[in-house]
């Protein structure tokens, strides 16, 4: 699973030393200079992690840090924030806005390398928490006084596809239960509608799930994913 990463500086030499050090570790990196061009990847594409300068022409690291946290597809994924040394105000205001990690310019290869071997496993963890895996089983589902049958489209470990919404609408919780693959007790997830789809199926984003079904759904995840 190679996971793809967005670097945006507008100093080109740190952006190469960027590449050169990270891209050998297993990344995809795709490395922009102009920070109006790294908005759009920003809103129209998946990544796995997103480092920016902090000092940058607008939008700059902080508005960039701002339009992540606020995108669909990345708002859940780790921001690297690079800021000039013993930065304290930049580190207060990444934080307000959900950056990460830290790194101090000018940068350096052996302090890349000991940061994205410790990030690797957390940027592993956000994308197999929405990868979806097409997983077709009975569900039983319960809103209020209606209950329902129906069958899972695909499987992710934040939510379930599902082909039928019994009537349900966006923003009605709904108790889904069902068995999976070698998993040996059926799982029980209080969810929200998040989504019709077309041919009246819906789209359950999972609630707080316990810790007993939160980890039956990542170990299963995981095992579909490392195949």
């Amino acid at each position: 699973m190679q996971l793809k990463i967005l670097a945006v500086d507008h100093q080109q030499e740190a952006l190469d030393i960027f590449t050169r050090t990270v891209a050998p570790l297993g990344f995809e990196v795709v490395a922009l200079a102009e920070s109006r061009a790294a908005a759009q990847r920003i809103s129209a594409e998946k990544f796995d992690l997103v480092a920016v300068a902090a000092e940058m022409p607008q939008p700059d690291g902080f508005e960039l840090a701002r339009q992540v946290r606020a995108s669909p597809s990345n708002q859940g994924v780790p921001i690297l924030m690079f800021t000039a040394p013993e930065n304290s105000e930049a580190m207060r205001r990444g934080f307000a806005l959900g950056v990460t990690f830290y790194l101090e310019k000018p940068l350096n290869a052996e302090k890349l390398r000991a940061l994205f071997s410790a990030a690797r496993g957390l940027m592993l963890q956000q994308r197999r928490r929405y990868v979806r895996l097409p997983v077709r089983v009975e569900v039983h589902c319960q809103s209020g006084s209606k209950q329902f049958q129906t069958r899972s489209l695909d499987l992710a470990q934040g939510g379930i596809l599902l082909e039928s919404s019994g009537g349900l609408e966006v923003g009605n919780t709904v108790e889904a239960e069902f068995s999976l693959p070698g998993v040996r007790e059926s799982l029980r997830l209080t969810g929200m509608v998040v989504r019709r789809l077309a041919r009246d199926g819906m789209a359950i984003e999972f609630l707080e799930p316990e810790q007993v079904e939160r980890a039956a759904l990542q170990v299963f995840v995981a095992d579909k994913t490392a195949k």
